[in-house]
């Protein structure tokens, strides 16, 4: 296991080199820069001039945008991060690692809660289904799910927030603290300021969850209705075991197999759609912070946001093929 583990990590690095390569050119070749949307106001009234424009880019490193030039400037950042030196956030004027540890953990809340209650949700709304194939549950079910499939993030977000925020009152429509709440420096001031997060937190978890169960239902349901098929449950209810052991302890440990190849992405697709759902929640998370920091082509924010994501894929993907060897012993990691 040491040696499968030592050898995926060898290997993720040389894609993370990869993905970061295309990171990096496809930011630099976007239409605008951090220099173009922060003077574009004064360029336009005169203040200053394209020389002015070109001197801001060269002290910013984005200057030259040929195929040397970048090719030079990915070189510079590369090096950088060799020396731990994620480089400095053009917008937020901190260092980018800075940003980022101040900032991720309120999405990162967000996101392993949303995945608890996905799984907990989804599991087994996905067997309850394929169990009574055909019936009103299944129908509902389906129809439920692909509703919250088919509904985009900001839309279903500014539905919740009109009925649950504006027209109940029941939850606040933003923020994470309310505007007038000062908290006493004690133990009751900390756990009357951690109950107001949590209240505030309430619908963008909501958001997520509705809109990512569905995919792990239907994915549940169609492996589960697979199983429930083969010839080793018929089997087993032909010895008269209770169709609550076939279920949960037969056919349902092998759906898990094919389940375990969505940990690979649940993770890091929670924090990307974490950019709209913080965005329309006004929630200073990472997500946000990319958002904000990629409309104005803050390249060293983007490019460091970007390998977060892309070292929490392949730490997933390492999770999920561990988990292989958990769910079904007859898996071998050791090769």
């Amino acid at each position: 296991m040491l040696k499968y583990i030592i050898k995926r990590i060898a290997i993720s690095v040389v894609i993370l080199l990869g993905v970061s390569i295309i990171i990096y050119t496809m930011v630099r070749l976007m239409p605008n820069d951090y220099v173009d949307n922060k003077y574009a106001s004064q360029l336009q009234s005169g203040a200053i001039n394209q020389e002015d424009i070109d001197r801001f880019k060269a002290l910013y490193g984005i200057g030259d945008n040929s195929f040397e030039g970048i090719v030079g400037g990915y070189l510079k950042w590369i090096g950088n991060l060799a020396k731990g030196d994620l480089g400095t956030s053009f917008k937020y004027e901190k260092p980018v690692e800075q940003v980022i540890s101040e900032n991720m953990w309120i999405s990162f809340a967000i996101a392993i809660v949303a995945t608890i209650l996905q799984f907990v949700i989804a599991i087994p709304l996905g067997i309850g289904s394929a169990t009574h194939q055909y019936s009103i549950r299944d129908y509902v079910v389906t129809v439920f799910t692909m509703i919250g499939i088919s509904l985009p993030t900001y839309f279903f977000a500014a539905i919740v927030i009109k009925v649950l925020s504006v027209d109940l009152g029941l939850f606040p429509p933003n923020g994470l603290l309310s505007a007038t709440a000062n908290y006493e420096d004690s133990f009751a001031g900390s756990l009357e300021k951690f109950i107001d997060i949590v209240h505030h937190l309430f619908l963008p978890i909501l958001v997520s969850v509705f809109l990512s169960i569905g995919g792990l239902m239907r994915y549940t349901r169609t492996n589960m209705l697979e199983v429930l098929n083969a010839d080793y449950i018929r089997t087993a209810r032909a010895k008269g075991l209770s169709e609550k052991t076939v279920i949960y302890k037969h056919a349902f440990r092998n759906t898990m197999i094919p389940l375990v190849t969505m940990l690979a992405g649940i993770l890091p697709s929670l924090f990307g759609g974490m950019m709209i759902t913080e965005q329309v929640f006004g929630i200073d998370g990472i997500g946000r912070l990319a958002y904000q920091a990629l409309r104005e082509g803050d390249i060293p924010f983007v490019m460091g946001y970007n390998m977060f994501l892309a070292i929490l894929t392949v730490i997933g993907t390492l999770l999920s093929d561990i988990m292989y060897s958990v769910v079904d012993p007859r898996v071998k990691l050791g090769k």
